[in-house]
């Protein structure tokens, strides 16, 4: 058996699972942990708990000590450091006529590695740019390039139901969405309204799309033959939420009627 514990580094960020190392660590504890990007800062968010080996895959990495006091204040202080490195990297950005947008910069808990997250339409040659920063900060300095959802997750914002982002608020992780759930909801098609701040497919198009998918294959198929307590009538619609089917009588007149008064004809 391994013991796992969850930890997450940003507000809504995706969940990495460390050692414990024997630490009594319990959800919303400060630790420190040693990353690809040197020690950072992360907090519990899933208490640690026993799985099979097998179910690790890797070994992980050890937690290095709960987060003391000091380390939080760091982290707090590297802050306004943030925003003068954002400052002074548009500066350079524009020295240089890059081609790119800037979205954040973060140092990890010792100082001793820069990064900056852009945006961009093409990849782009930032070699000078690294070069003129190291020389700036006196720090390891790296770039990172994200897609347009990532840059709506790092920016945060309002969605047109008026509340916080989801991806900023809760999601840690990106899930496929498609036209194809639209349609089954029944959506317009207009991308203006199905479409995010990121310019892509709304995530919570696929909130609902498998309840839609289960709700419709409830209801018969337009065109369908069926019986109502009315009469004889062609299937031409239906509202799977209400769990209703709009029929036409032979007359030409049009019903909605609910699903338990509906009879297919075979």
């Amino acid at each position: 058996m391994a013991e796992i514990v969850g930890i997450r580094f940003k507000r809504a960020g995706r969940v990495y699972y460390f050692d414990p190392a024997g630490f009594d660590l319990e959800v919303n504890d400060y630790v420190v942990v040693n990353t690809a990007r040197g020690l950072e800062l992360g907090h519990v968010v899933a208490s640690p708990k026993q799985i099979l080996d097998s179910e690790v895959g890797r070994r992980l990495k050890l937690v290095m000590r709960k987060a003391e006091p000091e380390d939080i204040k760091r982290a707090q202080e590297f802050e306004d450091g943030e925003r003068e490195a954002l400052a002074e990297c548009d500066k350079l950005i524009n020295k240089l006529h890059l081609p790119m947008k800037l979205l954040s910069a973060e140092y990890n808990l010792d100082g001793s590695r820069l990064t900056f997250f852009f945006s961009a339409a093409e990849r782009i040659d930032f070699r000078e740019l690294v070069r003129e920063l190291s020389k700036r900060f006196k720090v390891r300095v790296e770039l990172r390039q994200v897609g347009s959802r990532d840059e709506g997750k790092l920016m945060g914002g309002f969605g047109r139901c008026g509340r916080p982002l989801c991806c900023m608020s809760y999601l840690s992780e990106f899930s496929p969405v498609s036209i194809r759930m639209a349609k089954e909801q029944g959506l317009s098609l207009n991308p203006m309204r199905i479409s995010g701040v990121c310019g892509r497919l709304l995530c919570c198009l696929g909130y609902e799309s498998e309840q839609y998918r289960a709700m419709k294959e409830k209801l018969p198929k337009v065109g369908q033959r069926v019986s109502i307590p009315m009469g004889i009538a062609r299937v031409v619609g239906g509202n799977p939420l209400k769990e209703t089917v709009l029929v036409e009588l032979e007359s030409g007149a049009r019903v909605e009627s609910p699903l338990s008064e509906v009879t297919i004809i075979e």
